[in-house]
């Protein structure tokens, strides 16, 4: 399990820990205290809390099972605080979120803004804010994956390019923390979208490399997502027309190009 803090004034630790078949669950440490994000299982947490750090809060971005599954227990074992998603059916929470909320967590002194990213669920939401000064992450649950992004469960098309363009509009710097370990298999399929694209050849060689160690091929960035994923580049010539070709008719929106893009993936081999 690695842990990322990635500066050396860097305070607060960001951890992903394996979870069922390919899940993360996000945890964040700082003076003292964690934070988790959508926890699918409770036992895995549970052995990653270092003896004397006190669970401060869970935040959940959507209620699929896989990320709420442990949410129950780790509540009623640790008492940590819950939030979550305003309009979405979870199996406890103490305090419900939608876009433009702030929440404020006192033990570890850090601060999220939520933002409302439809589309995989009806009421997904991000969370987002500054680990360190200078170093701001997203948690966004299924909705960004490094290279691709979350299937419409519940949304459509020109909600998921909104959600991804506000994901977008985030500083490059911004620390992608999504829920699973998708990212070769997503890149195979974005090679075939854009195989000229220098940057996702790079990256796909630096994956290959990551995993071929058993390592996390996450924390992204925006600025890697806006350069290789090809759900982030609904708006590029090159990404249309290979659309388009894929299509068999011309698509002249980001809406359609995406509509074309996400049946594309969900029918790769």
């Amino acid at each position: 399990m690695e842990n990322y803090a990635t500066t050396a004034d860097a305070s607060t630790i960001l951890t992903p820990i394996p979870a069922l078949s390919d899940n993360y669950i996000w945890m964040v440490q700082k003076n003292g205290h964690a934070i988790v994000i959508d926890p699918g299982v409770a036992d895995p947490v549970e052995a990653a809390l270092p003896p004397g750090l006190i669970l401060e809060a869970i935040l959940i971005t959507h209620h699929h099972n896989d990320h709420v599954g442990g949410l129950r227990a780790l509540h009623q074992r640790t008492g940590a605080r819950v939030y979550g998603p305003r309009d979405e059916i979870l199996p406890y929470c103490d305090v419900r979120l939608s876009g433009g909320d702030r929440i404020q967590l006192p033990g570890t002194g850090l601060s999220f803004e939520v933002l409302d990213i439809p589309g995989h669920t009806a009421g997904h939401i991000a969370y987002f804010g500054e680990l360190d000064p200078g170093r701001p992450a997203v948690f966004c649950g299924d909705t960004l994956f490094a290279a691709g992004c979350g299937r419409l469960f519940e949304g459509t098309p020109a909600q998921m390019v909104d959600s991804l363009g506000k994901l977008g509009a985030l500083p490059a710097q911004t620390l992608v923390c999504c829920a699973h370990e998708y990212t070769a298999a997503n890149i195979h399929w974005a090679l075939q979208v854009e195989p000229d694209n220098a940057a996702l050849q790079a990256r796909a060689q630096e994956v290959a490399h990551l995993r071929g160690l058993d390592l996390p091929t996450v924390p992204s960035s925006i600025g890697i997502e806006l350069s290789t994923n090809p759900f982030m580049r609904t708006d590029r010539a090159q990404i249309s027309a290979a659309a388009s070709v894929h299509a068999g008719a011309r698509l002249d929106t980001p809406q359609a190009v995406f509509a074309c893009l996400r049946e594309w993936k969900n029918n790769f081999k």
